[in-house]
């Protein structure tokens, strides 16, 4: 299994499959061919349909500049693709073509070369064990925390990569709380962090308090990506509100240190890169349930580390946040990161503290292995119809008229 880094990516929004991996993949190709003076780019599937609303032809565009470049938006439903999130990119120079690559963006600002696998055990993999059961029978038998498992693998200056990290999701929160106004795109979303977190209720109750709060900083975090603004992907750029929401939260609720954080976030990126390794965190291939679905799932896992709870209720906590959300579709409406994904985050954070109450009490009770729900959730999103991954052309998506 991968580096845990992969989970964590910080760049700019609106969308980890559909500008950050088609700007890395760009900035790959023009490293391998720095002779080229021009570019044609064809995207293919989900980059396709939605790549306009998403900024994928303008990340692209700024990635490969000053070069000219040529984006074709090929919309042909006969096309057979490896993954819905298919680019191909061609490079010329006086008008003769020098190179042609096609990259898969998998999800989570990841991009391999089509052809590659990109799940499973590859050259370079941290991880031996590649799933939950595995890993906890090892902490287990050693008496080991998972967070205690992750940093024995993971390069010395992990804990500083996670700090930057931490840092960085605060920052979110804080320039999200800072701005108001309407966020682009043509849909008139306003920005509604600032509100919630300043319109206390007049007989606020402590649990009122909670929810306005968490949602506040999962509206601040998924605004700042509306609008371009840096964030840190948690799995994905959609999903990338829950995680520091929670965090936020708790930490200032209950006076965590940055070291608590830290493994907090260790145990989230493990949950986060299980999920993508034995299924998927893209929108496009399994629907919004691969990303709200896993963000909620590695919120309620952090919060489990936080608390010291014991692996199996760890376990459970993420399992219920990602059973509830199975078969979530990814509706974006006019390919937006904005309708229902903001709210969607709020909601999921929520959630996540919901799913830490329950495995407090129940995780002696459970059935289900988290194993065993991100193979259905991935049996799931594959039997999803196309509509409802990431397309825009389902649920919301084409319901909604902006008037």
């Amino acid at each position: 299994m991968k580096s845990i880094r992969n989970i964590y990516k910080t760049g700019v929004g609106p969308s980890s499959s559909h500008t950050m991996g088609p700007a890395f993949a760009a900035k790959s190709f023009i490293e391998k061919h720095p002779d080229c003076d021009s570019a044609k780019v064809t995207l293919y599937g989900s980059l396709a349909k939605t790549g306009r609303g998403h900024g994928t032809d303008r990340a692209i565009i700024e990635t490969l500049a000053p070069i000219k470049v040529d984006i074709v938006f090929n919309t042909d439903e006969s096309v057979l693709l490896d993954h819905p999130n298919t680019l191909t990119i061609e490079g010329y120079k006086g008008g003769k073509k020098l190179a042609e690559t096609t990259f898969l963006s998998v999800g989570g600002g990841e991009v391999c070369l089509k052809g590659e696998n990109a799940k499973g055990k590859e050259i370079g993999d941290l991880y031996s064990e590649s799933s939950f059961s595995q890993i906890s029978a090892i902490c287990k038998e050693r008496n080991i925390r998972l967070s205690d498992y992750v940093f024995e693998h993971e390069a010395p200056d992990f804990r500083d990569f996670l700090g930057n990290v931490w840092h960085t999701m605060q920052a979110a929160i804080r320039d999200g709380l800072s701005h108001t106004g309407e966020l682009p795109g043509g849909l008139g979303v306003k920005r509604k962090a600032q509100k919630l977190f300043n319109q206390r209720h007049i007989d606020e109750s402590p649990q009122t308090k909670e929810n306005r709060l968490v949602c506040a900083y999962a509206f601040a975090v998924s605004e700042q990506n509306a609008d371009c603004g840096l964030i840190v992907t948690a799995p994905t750029c959609g999903s990338c509100g829950v995680l520091p929401a929670v965090l936020k939260y708790m930490q200032e609720k209950n006076s965590f240190s940055e070291a608590d954080i830290i493994r907090a976030l260790a145990v989230a990126g493990l949950v986060g890169q299980l999920v993508s390794t034995n299924a998927s965190i893209s929108g496009a291939e399994c629907g919004c349930q691969a990303e709200i679905g896993t963000a909620c799932s590695m919120a309620s896992a952090a919060l489990a580390e936080l608390f010291e709870m014991g692996i199996d209720q760890i376990e459970y906590a993420a399992e219920i946040a990602l059973e509830h959300h199975l078969g979530l579709t990814c509706d974006p409406v006019c390919g937006l990161v904005q309708i229902p994904c903001i709210e969607r985050n709020a909601v999921a954070a929520m959630r996540a503290i919901n799913a830490l109450s329950l495995a407090n009490f129940l995780s002696d009770s459970r059935k289900i292995s988290f194993d065993l729900v991100v193979e259905t959730m991935y049996q799931t999103g594959i039997d999803l119809s196309h509509i409802y991954r990431e397309t825009g052309e389902g649920g919301l998506a084409k319901l909604y008229r902006h008037k």
